[in-house]
């Protein structure tokens, strides 16, 4: 491997403080040196003047679980500066899968990642997904998280009850087996089924075993609209009592009844912190959020999986029952408020016959039909299987900017990363923190926001060695113009790279190299320190 030194830029390493001009020496995929004038008559020099020289990027809330494996170029999250992403989201993804579940999971979350054709699904433990990582190029390194509501489908089913002692006892099992296999913590969808059919308790249990491994908990809670403080303070009373370290994933105040509101999030966290509670949590950059469209029905509609949901969802008396709930008082899906259709926008469909409607809300496709938006909706789902994905525009730009000032804000990208107009935070979440929030809107300086984008979620995920431009440090590194860095994808036009983010490095090899993506996919699967074991 070249030796290459890095001349002349604004080291910003991780540690908050002011960034100061110096070189930086990369050998053997490491940090050799970093700061002052640095002599290495042999290394490439790549000129880093006018440039910050930063550590790379990590993506605590990434949806790349099969993108990784079909795409080794993976410009959505390289171009951006990521050089790390933790998948295994929202409490639902690949492994550990059964033969039985494995077909359940694919349908649940094709609006997530889609059905591939490429991928061979020939693992089932999380060791064999991430020996599947390692055997294919990867551009950006992965962590990964077990997910809650497989392993829950895995030993109980999809039905709305609580496990037995025995199968409470399988599922802890799982959870240490998969820990012991390198998994970083535990994720957790509790408004997905069936994870939202989980007590606090069986929570609990669960996250005693991943406190045992030095593991973290990051939940998808149960609202984000009505119930969203109850659904916080819920999360933190399960850290509290298992001892576990809680991240709060996507953490938002979303919906009108939450305008303005997300201090009193802060709060909680704050008070948890001086508690004794170990709490983190990441946001996105921008103001809709990004799911799939059927999760906004009530949970009692989607028990038993997709099959038994697209079979109700053809009964006209059910159909009449789910409308009177999102018409009033809102599901448990939709977070408790009544849905307003004009904020909810198709972003993406699996059936291509239906590619016309994306870009446009439910209730303007419904104007256009002439007939109710519930109807539309319910037509919709059956049709494309479940398969469709959402913007909902519920955002609020006041509760955006508290919460990504927090001393225990790191950011997540939420990105998914297929269908025809996906949201551009896919593409855009670093670099719009960068500048937009920090050279336009100063809500961050550029050192703090550093500590946001990479010290700090190194820490969380236990990476001791990465994070810091310092010498010993994994040479994961990414060089930006702090004046021209910015994102460029948009809502209408979601897959395009970043500006001004000429180099990326990932263990010491440019994946980005002026402006370009390189051949190399230095990047691997990273494992859990298992000595916490």
């Amino acid at each position: 491997m070249t030796a290459v030194l890095l001349r002349g830029g604004l080291i910003l390493d991780g540690s908050g403080r002011p960034g100061v001009i110096g070189d930086v020496l990369v050998e053997d995929g490491r940090i050799a040196r970093a700061g002052g004038r640095i002599s290495a008559p042999r290394a490439r020099v790549v000129p880093a003047e006018g440039l910050a020289v930063a550590p790379g990027f990590i993506d605590m809330h990434a949806h790349s679980d099969l993108a990784v494996l079909t795409d080794p170029d993976h410009r959505a999250k390289a171009t951006q500066g990521v050089t790390t992403e933790v998948l295994g989201q929202d409490g639902l993804s690949y492994a550990p899968v059964t033969d039985r579940t494995l077909p359940v999971v694919r349908e649940q979350i094709a609006g997530w990642n889609g059905i591939p054709e490429t991928v061979g699904f020939s693992w089932r433990s999380v060791a064999g997904y991430l020996e599947e990582l390692d055997a294919h190029p990867l551009a950006v390194n992965a962590a990964y998280l077990l997910p809650h509501g497989t392993i829950r489908m895995n030993v109980v089913g999809l039905e709305d009850r609580p496990p037995t002692a025995d199968e409470l006892e399988r599922m802890r099992a799982e959870v240490d087996r998969g820990m012991r296999e390198g998994a970083f913590g535990l994720s957790a969808g509790l408004s997905y089924v069936p994870g939202m059919f989980a007590g606090t308790d069986e929570l609990v249990e669960l996250c005693t075993v991943v406190a045992r491994h030095g593991g973290f908990f990051a939940p998808h809670q149960r609202s984000y609209g009505a119930g969203a403080l109850d659904g916080y303070a819920e999360m933190i009373d399960v850290a509290a009592r298992s001892g576990c370290a809680l991240h709060l994933t996507h953490a938002t105040m979303n919906f009108d009844v939450n305008r303005g509101r997300a201090g009193e999030l802060l709060g909680l966290v704050d008070r948890a912190v001086a508690g004794g509670v170990d709490v983190s949590l990441d946001s996105y950059p921008y103001l809709p959020g990004s799911t799939t469209l059927s999760a906004l029905l009530p949970s009692w509609v989607q028990a038993g999986g997709p099959e038994s949901t697209l079979e109700r969802l053809r009964d006209r008396d059910v159909r009449l029952r789910v409308a009177r709930e999102l018409a009033t008082t809102g599901s448990d899906g939709s977070h408790g408020v009544a849905v307003d259709w004009a904020v909810v926008q198709v972003a993406g469909v699996r059936d291509a016959s239906l590619a016309a409607l994306v870009g446009r809300t439910i209730a303007d496709l419904a104007r256009s039909e002439g007939r109710p938006p519930e109807e539309l909706y319910f037509d919709l789902l059956v049709r494309d299987r479940l398969g469709t994905t959402i913007l909902h525009h519920v955002g609020d730009e006041d509760n955006v900017r508290a919460v990504m000032r927090h001393h225990r804000h790191t950011a997540g990208s939420d990105g998914i990363l297929v269908g025809e107009r996906p949201h551009p935070r896919a593409w855009g979440t670093f670099p719009r923190y960068l500048g937009r929030y920090v050279r336009e809107e100063q809500v961050l300086t550029l050192e703090e926001a550093i500590v946001h984008l990479s010290a700090r979620p190194a820490r969380r995920l236990g990476l001791r060695d990465r994070g810091r431009v310092a010498s010993g440090f994994v040479a994961d590194l990414v060089l930006f113009d702090p004046e021209r860095v910015a994102d460029t994808a948009t809502f209408d036009d979601p897959r395009r790279p970043a500006e001004g983010i000429p180099w990326v490095f990932v263990a010491g090899e440019p994946v980005i190299e002026d402006g370009e993506r390189t051949p190399l996919s230095p990047g691997r699967a990273l494992r859990h320190d298992a000595r916490h074991c």
